[in-house]
């Protein structure tokens, strides 16, 4: 749709094609496993049995923006003809109880005036509650001052168009103006990732804006929907975990002045903590990503969706960048988007790995053994002012000393002082000689 629009270069939509081909789609072998959210940003659930329909009359304006097009110029376009017709019968009996549908011979005596002027069928009363209510005024028919109810009926016919049109004008406004308008221009990888960064395991996805207009006060959130079981054996089939997102400031704003690559540390407390390459394929969870902002050209507020499945999130792989600097400007190929390469990564979850690394489960990090141990003295080490026996457990990395450096070290204190004592006869001799 984005390429029918002339917004993303076919070169994109081809690289893409290339890409799913390229890499391994492990849903295809397997049933399609439902999801929350789409990749579009849609809500994928189904609501039925809904007794109490009559609730959604109580909001007919929310009911009418959320309808779709078709339906709402359906739903307009009968109400403007069902008025029309409500008040051309209306003017037709009027006329008809006043005898203004009588003929008349055109050279005898003039008759009563009529009420509404030129009114002679039913035809004619439609045309002129067409002309009342859309206030064309063709100047052919109009209304006389001898009937008082049809100046009734006149007001009370102005004051409905009126609010048919506002209703109607509302509805177009807001369905245009819809957040999720704004959202067709934001983009998201197909696949997230998880590779290293830092040391630690990171799952990663990239975003961008399509547009040069930025959007305020961008946030992203990321939530983790899966089902548990709790200690009771309550079964929770939608269990929703805030995952932070990586940021120095502990917040979740972002600049999207160019595609961002949106990251999150495995760390303790993850959700994602326990997740492993072999695991990943077997985990019913979902992530789910929701960019909200306000747009900067029209001050409404916006929001994009889009979700991950355990089948769309590769392990051992990053994204490419697609950021360069030409002419001292930045620009950004979109053809290399969603493109990743492999890298070398532990099939290990974080946990795992933190385990192997030496880290105590269910407290704080510590550091290994001996780390940070200096010499006090023959076979012992001091930490802090306290000495430790050398029978003690020692580090992977501490490497045992051995007989010949030990000798070498004696060797080198006891040459320290005999020149120390060489140093105190030549200070005697040399006051010795001062004195004589």
């Amino acid at each position: 749709m984005l390429a029918r629009k002339g917004l993303l270069p076919d070169g994109f939509l081809l690289t893409r094609l290339a890409e799913d081909q390229n890499q391994p789609n492990r849903s295809r072998s397997r049933s399609q496993r439902a999801r929350f959210i789409t990749k579009t940003g849609s809500c994928n659930v189904a609501h039925k049995n809904i007794r109490e329909q009559g609730r959604f009359l109580q909001d007919v304006f929310t009911t009418m923006v959320d309808l779709k097009w078709q339906h709402s110029l359906l739903i307009f376009t009968s109400a403007f003809l069902c008025s029309w017709m409500l008040f051309a019968m209306i003017w037709w009996l009027m006329a008809f109880a006043h005898g203004d549908l009588e003929p008349r011979d055109p050279e005898g005596e003039p008759g009563p005036v009529p009420c509404v002027t030129a009114i002679h069928s039913f035809t004619s009363a439609f045309l002129f509650s067409i002309e009342v209510q859309v206030t064309i005024g063709f100047g052919g028919r109009m209304v006389t001052e001898e009937c008082p109810l049809a100046i009734t009926v006149l007001i009370i016919q102005n004051i409905l168009g009126l609010i048919i049109n506002a209703v109607m004008l509302g509805c177009v406004f807001m369905k245009t103006a819809q957040a999720n308008r704004r959202a067709e221009t934001l983009i998201f990888s197909r696949n997230a990732v998880i590779a290293p960064r830092n040391g630690r395991p990171t799952f990663m996805f990239r975003v961008g804006d399509l547009r040069k207009s930025m959007i305020i006060s961008a946030t992203v959130q990321l939530q983790v929907i899966r089902r548990t079981v709790t200690a009771e054996g309550e079964v929770i089939p939608v269990c929703q975990l805030d995952i932070q997102v990586e940021n120095p400031l502990r917040s979740n704003g972002i600049f999207l002045v160019s595609p961002l690559i949106i990251s999150h540390t495995m760390e303790r407390g993850s959700p994602l903590y326990e997740l492993s390459a072999q695991s990943l394929a077997s985990e019913d969870l979902e992530i789910i990503v929701i960019l909200e902002g306000v747009v900067e050209t029209t001050g409404i507020s916006m929001q994009a969706r889009t979700s991950y499945t355990p089948e769309e999130i590769l392990w051992g792989r990053r994204f490419v960048s697609i950021i360069t600097e030409e002419d001292g400007r930045y620009c950004v190929d979109y053809s290399k988007f969603g493109n990743t390469v492999p890298v070398r990564m532990p099939s290990l979850s974080a946990k795992e790995l933190d385990q192997t690394r030496g880290v105590q489960e269910g407290g704080s990090e510590v550091q290994p053994q001996g780390w940070g141990l200096v010499r006090a003295g023959r076979g012992g080490f001091r930490r802090g002012g306290r000495t430790c026996d050398s029978s003690a457990p020692q580090p992977w990395y501490a490497q045992s000393e051995k007989p010949a450096e030990r000798e070498a070290e004696q060797k080198g204190q006891k040459k320290m002082v005999q020149l120390e004592v060489i140093g105190r006869q030549i200070e005697e001799d040399g006051l010795e000689d001062m004195s004589d």
